[in-house]
């Protein structure tokens, strides 16, 4: 009998260290404050988690994201500068009285093309030398042309628009002025085109054959320049013209009017903000398993 005692109770101390060498019942109490495993953290649970959840406070403030969009969109705006509404055209007149129809160089002023005899191109607001080395150093770009001639017939000569490297290479562009359509061109003398671009550099030439006796005339619209004494202020190279060109219909005037132009005429980019959250952090705890009772052996007298 004495030795099914001593191996039941080493059975009852084998089944007891199982459970965390938990040696006496009031131990068992906390058990529930008691974590899975020994990680380090025993008994800091919730300092742990107001931590965390602090942190994810935080992080999930993306309100700042909304107001770096716009704040990036304004910034980009302000660094260009602006172009005067009264400083943004060129009126280029070209007059031949040579006897024969013959072809103008207008602007390259890389090369310096001369005039044939008898033509002559002016720059009203200055010179045409002017303007030549004015675009070697500070290039413009042309958006919008109005196009007027002494004699209708003039339209039906084209212009080459020509860009000439000093490594050899010339690209050519040709244009047709009666191709142009707006509501402005209505006599037969003159032509509006509000799609009419060019770049203006050293390297840049218009081309046009003009014919005996007549008188053409261009008013150039300058949309974006470059400004190298900007670099003085510490201010950006770049100017745009912020007044639209207008176009003779009142309604739409009216609405370009109210529209804001973009930096250098690009559209506004949209920015999709996604929500970032972080993961969740999942606690899995082990559930507490039922303890019985210790048993108290009592031994029984022998009858």
């Amino acid at each position: 009998m004495k030795d099914y005692n001593d191996e039941l109770m080493r059975y009852e101390e084998d089944a007891e260290n199982q459970y965390d060498d938990y040696d006496h019942e009031e131990d068992y109490d906390d058990y529930d404050d008691e974590d899975d495993f020994d990680t380090g953290f025993e008994g800091l649970e919730d300092g742990y988690d107001d931590e965390f959840e602090d942190e994810y406070d935080d992080y999930d403030d993306y309100a700042d994201e909304v107001e770096y969009e716009d704040d990036y969109d304004d910034y980009t705006a302000a660094t260009v500068g602006k172009i005067d509404p009264n400083d943004r055209t060129l009126t280029v007149v070209i007059t031949n009285k040579s006897g024969a129809a013959a072809e103008a160089n207008v602007f390259g002023g890389n090369r310096e093309a001369a005039q044939p005899n008898g033509v002559t191109v002016e720059i009203e607001e200055s010179s045409h030398k002017e303007v030549r080395e004015e675009s070697k150093a500070n290039p413009f770009k042309i958006s919008g042309m109005k196009y007027s001639v002494s004699n209708p017939l003039q339209f039906d000569n084209v212009l080459r628009v020509e860009r000439r490297t000093a490594s050899g290479s010339k690209t050519t562009r040709v244009y047709q002025p009666r191709n142009a359509t707006s509501p402005q061109n209505f006599t037969q003398t003159l032509i509006d085109d509000d799609n009419f671009e060019m770049d203006v550099t050293g390297q840049d030439s218009l081309q046009i054959m003009v014919e005996d006796g007549v008188t053409a005339v261009f008013t150039f619209t300058i949309k974006a320049r470059a400004n190298l004494g900007n670099l003085l202020k510490g201010q950006n190279v770049a100017e745009l013209s912020r007044a639209p060109r207008t176009t003779g219909l009142p309604q739409l005037d009216l609405i370009r009017s109210r529209r804001k132009p973009r930096p250098l005429g690009r559209p506004r980019r949209r920015v999709r903000r996604s929500r970032r959250r972080p993961v969740s952090r999942r606690r899995y705890v082990r559930k507490p398993v039922a303890r019985r009772s210790k048993s108290r052996l009592v031994r029984r007298k022998r009858r």
